[in-house]
């Protein structure tokens, strides 16, 4: 499971030829959630309002580099490239 970025506590991370549709998952201390990559919406899992709020801000900023990884890792688990945190 290679991991995108750190921030404020949250990780974001992708699994190596995962289902549709393009999605990343978020952990936050004990919450986990999986997140659309198109809308930022949460798909399942439960976190933190607050945490929530931040990852859609960051998906805001970095959806286009989230996609690129999403078709990246479908191909092959070893390519893929770390995102900027949020700041």
């Amino acid at each position: 499971m290679p991991e995108l970025c750190r921030f404020f506590g949250i990780i974001i991370y992708m699994y190596e030829y995962d289902h549709l549709p393009p999605h990343f998952h978020a952990k936050y201390g004990e919450y986990e959630a999986v997140f659309s990559i198109e809308t930022g919406n949460r798909i399942k899992g439960e976190i933190p309002t607050k945490q929530e709020r931040l990852i859609q801000a960051w998906v805001e900023i970095h959806r286009k580099d989230l996609e690129e990884n999403f078709i990246l890792l479908s191909k092959d688990q070893a390519s893929f490239f770390k995102i900027d945190p949020l700041s």
